[in-house]
């Protein structure tokens, strides 16, 4: 009986470590992101082209500095789909948007089995709170570095953010 009860008991005090385990957030791997041409809609966007995917492969990296695991860590795969860039002056008369658009996959693995298959779209309005304080978005050009590194700001923020969901 003392035997049962032991092993009882250590089943009770080891049944919590799965739960805690499942709350913390998953480690990375490696996170790539890829871009074509033909995904590009107008000349602002073709300008950035050449840096999109090591700029956004660097802003989700900063955001997950701390969870880097290259043996264990999830695989994030970003195939971007849409680029975008305008100023709002034109984004309020709808003669263009804002955005930057693209599918997320995330590949899990046996230590961190956290996989999800989604399309992510940011657009201006996700991306005014990355812009410099003091600017004036109005009068932005839409080819602008601060617009241009609020946007991919973003998009890095909001998948990092639906990781830990």
């Amino acid at each position: 009986m003392f035997p049962r009860l032991v092993a009882a008991s250590l089943l009770t005090l080891l049944s919590p470590i799965p739960a805690a385990l499942a709350m913390t957030p998953a480690m990375v791997k490696s996170v790539d992101v890829q871009i074509t041409l033909a995904d590009l809609t107008n000349a602002q966007a073709a300008t950035r082209f050449s840096t999109v995917e090591l700029d956004l492969e660097n802003a989700i990296a900063a955001r997950l500095i701390d969870r880097i695991d290259e043996q264990y860590g999830v695989e994030i795969t970003i195939d971007i789909s849409e680029l975008e860039l305008s100023n709002s002056f034109t984004d309020v008369f709808n003669l263009a948007d804002t955005k930057l658009g693209g599918n997320v996959k995330v590949k899990g693995s046996a230590e961190y089995p956290v996989s999800a298959n989604y399309d992510m779209l940011v657009d201006v309005n996700a991306a005014l709170p990355f812009m410099p304080e003091g600017t004036v978005i109005e009068t932005l050009p839409g080819d602008s570095a601060e617009y241009y590194s609020s946007v991919v700001t973003a998009f890095a923020d909001a998948v990092v953010r639906k990781l830990d969901e």
